[in-house]
């Protein structure tokens, strides 16, 4: 068994979609970044990559390339997936958090839930996503932006 952790930040701007778990959730502002800036994909990649010692998303999508501008994190997420199961690698389980004042993320969840076990070949069972607020503290209470950790286990 391996664990690997991820964390990702983005912030928030208006002009944006604002994509988390590859959902689409109506708000005001969106998470400005070279791809889709998914924080919770993103995290979740990097937490993968890091279980198997394979680096982070940003060496293996830099910002650098246009070839990732705009991208979609789910697909990201099944170019990560598929290098971890090229290498020997089962996904036993993810658990993530989402941190946000705003939106409430809870109505989204579920399908949050659904879009990372299909792209990560595992059963909703084995996903779990939270969300949590910092009761207006930090970058994250004032709106400034959204943060994401998760954690991965993998054989």
């Amino acid at each position: 068994m391996r664990i690997g952790h991820g964390y990702d930040v983005h912030r928030l701007v208006e002009g944006r979609k604002l994509i988390l778990g590859g959902v689409e959730i109506e708000h005001s502002l969106g998470l400005l970044g070279h791809s889709d800036a998914d924080v919770l994909l993103h995290a979740i990649s990097d937490a993968l990559l890091g279980a198997c010692a394979m680096g982070d998303i940003g060496g293996m999508f830099p910002d650098t390339d246009e070839k990732w501008k705009d991208a979609d994190s789910l697909k990201l997420l099944e170019a990560v997936v598929h290098r971890i199961e090229a290498a020997g690698y089962q996904i036993e389980n993810i658990d993530a958090t989402v941190i946000a004042q705003k939106p409430k993320i809870k109505p989204y969840i579920e399908a949050m839930r659904a879009n990372i076990a299909s792209a990560c070949h595992a059963e909703i069972a084995q996903i779990s996503v939270k969300a949590t607020t910092e009761e207006a503290l930090g970058f994250t209470g004032r709106e400034e932006g959204i943060a994401a950790h998760a954690v991965a286990l993998i054989k």
